[in-house]
């Protein structure tokens, strides 16, 4: 520990994963641009760039779709953290697709006329009026600025001029620009798409993520049974609690909280990482101390205090073990502020 901490970096692991991702990637669209010629009808005419807008979009799409079911998958499932570890990656590799597929867009549909090619894109359909004539490329632009804004500030540089709240609004509105994606497909596929494959797609892929997001919400929400003594929450019997892990207590009011256990020790500290608003909770207990998923920042468990020379501190909370049972106080202490944790059969057990 100590000095000796280094935040996740660009270590061998993710660059396995980013080969098998790039590789994923070009498979794809081999794929896709062999299969878009081979079941062409007899006499349509389709260009190489034409075949490889469609492939650049729906990838960039797909992609989306799944780095917003992350999130959920995650709480499901630990055989989805490496995913989590390597959004950045998979963040940025999507958008280096789209802005490939909107300049592709630019250059073969706006830029052979007099006309610029953005002022081309905002004019040349002005039926705003209508659905299914929709100027869909629009939506599309905008929502492309928006994923550029995300890629250009997803270095720790602008986490930490930004400020982490400012940062992680910035980076929540990946879901205008999934919105805006979506109706830029589903329009786009009302005007030149007859076969169902490409509306299946799109729902599909819409309804998983809104699926996904909303069992995720609604089994965090459940805290009717968590009321305990004295305004405490429960949290969950000890042998629930699984070692080296934390149970997510998310109170009516205030921040959800990340119960770990560490051993015979179990403390309680917020569930939102100092350094870009990371689930701790998602993370484990690695030497000691809490590790946030994301990128790897660390906090000790009895004081909320990242191990020197570091200083960022997040708040702990009380807790106690009654008959088995293991509940926390919903009011948090100042960041930093030490809170011895409970042990299992300790001196602080009550029956």
């Amino acid at each position: 520990m100590s000095h000796d901490y280094k935040m996740v970096q660009w270590n061998p692991f993710k660059k396995r994963f980013d080969v098998w991702m790039l590789s994923g990637v070009a498979l794809y669209l081999v794929s896709f641009i062999t299969l878009t010629y081979a079941t062409q009808p007899e006499g349509n005419s389709f260009t190489p760039i034409q075949a490889m807008i469609r492939a650049t979009g729906t990838l960039a799409f797909l992609m989306l779709n799944f780095i917003l079911c992350i999130g959920p998958l995650a709480r499901f499932s630990h055989r989805f953290r490496p995913f989590l570890y390597n959004r950045r990656h998979i963040g940025v590799t999507t958008f280096l697709i789209a802005l490939v597929h909107g300049g592709l867009v630019l250059l073969w549909y706006h830029g052979f006329s007099e006309t610029n090619a953005f002022v081309s894109l905002f004019i040349s359909n002005p039926r705003y009026d209508s659905i299914s004539g929709f100027p869909f490329e629009v939506l599309g632009f905008i929502a492309l600025i928006i994923m550029f804004l995300m890629a250009a500030t997803s270095h720790d540089f602008w986490n930490a001029n930004l400020g982490p709240g400012i940062w992680k609004a910035l980076h929540m509105s990946v879901y205008v620009a999934y919105g805006l994606l979506v109706a830029h497909m589903a329009l786009g596929a009302l005007q030149f798409e007859k076969r169902p494959i490409f509306f299946l797609v799109l729902g599909t892929g819409a309804g998983t993520v809104i699926l996904l997001h909303l069992v995720s919400s609604i089994a965090s929400l459940r805290i009717s049974d968590r009321i305990g003594h004295e305004g405490w929450l429960r949290v969950a019997e000890v042998r629930e609690l699984e070692d080296k892990r934390a149970k997510i207590i998310r109170p009516v009011d205030g921040d959800a909280i990340a119960v770990f256990r560490d051993g015979d020790r179990i403390a309680a500290v917020s569930n939102i990482c100092r350094h870009q608003g990371g689930p701790l909770g998602e993370g484990k207990v690695v030497d000691g101390c809490i590790t946030c998923p994301w990128h790897g920042f660390q906090y000790r468990m009895e004081d909320g205090q990242s191990p020197p020379p570091f200083t960022e501190k997040i708040a702990t909370y009380a807790t106690r073990i009654m008959n088995g049972t293991v509940y926390v106080n919903p009011k948090p202490n100042p960041p930093g502020t030490p809170q011895a944790p409970s042990e299992v059969g300790g001196s602080n057990e009550q029956g």
